[in-house]
């Protein structure tokens, strides 16, 4: 899939994924957590979470809704923009630190965080497929590799607010 026909995608989808971060996060993760994202391509009831990170170029602080899953006590999240040839800008901005802070419902943590190799990548893969069967096409529609990234947590921390952000949102 060509960058510009995955900004169209985005940009249809931008005013849903900002009211659902926005609500996510005034709700204290009381809601926002579990979504019907058939329209999408997805299920009636699949898990969201939300992560926070440091911008590489801006320093900023940004706050990002992902689809989840959660496997063996860590949580799994698909660095995959739509099936964009490049990768989002959330999982850049990781890619060079070895931590990432993550909220799910009401519970935020501090986590240490992996990508998945060879058979292990190619099992949690399905299994992201099964949550999202839309990653599929996404995969199909792109050159590179989508990454998957699996945030063990550290400890817990408080809830995200809408302040922590200082910079807008990015995918």
């Amino acid at each position: 899939m060509t960058d510009e026909t995955s900004a169209a995608i985005r940009e249809t989808r931008r005013d849903w994924i900002t009211e659902h971060r926005e609500m996510y996060l005034r709700s204290g993760g009381a809601q926002g957590h579990i979504m019907d994202i058939t329209a999408v391509g997805g299920h009636g009831f699949t898990t969201h979470c939300l992560i926070k990170y440091t911008g590489r170029k801006s320093g900023k602080v940004f706050i990002t809704p992902l689809i989840y899953g959660d496997i063996g006590g860590e949580v799994v999240i698909v660095a995959s923009k739509g099936g964009a040839d490049n990768h989002p800008a959330w999982y850049l901005n990781i890619h060079d630190s070895t931590e990432v802070e993550f909220q799910i419902a009401t519970q935020a943590f501090r986590a240490r965080w992996r990508e998945p190799v060879g058979d292990e990548y190619t099992k949690i893969w399905n299994f992201m497929v099964d949550v999202f069967p839309a990653y599929t096409n996404y995969q199909a529609s792109t050159a590179r590799k989508i990454p998957l990234v699996m945030m063990k947590a550290i400890e817990p921390i408080s809830v995200f607010k809408e302040s922590d952000a200082t910079g807008t949102r990015q995918f």
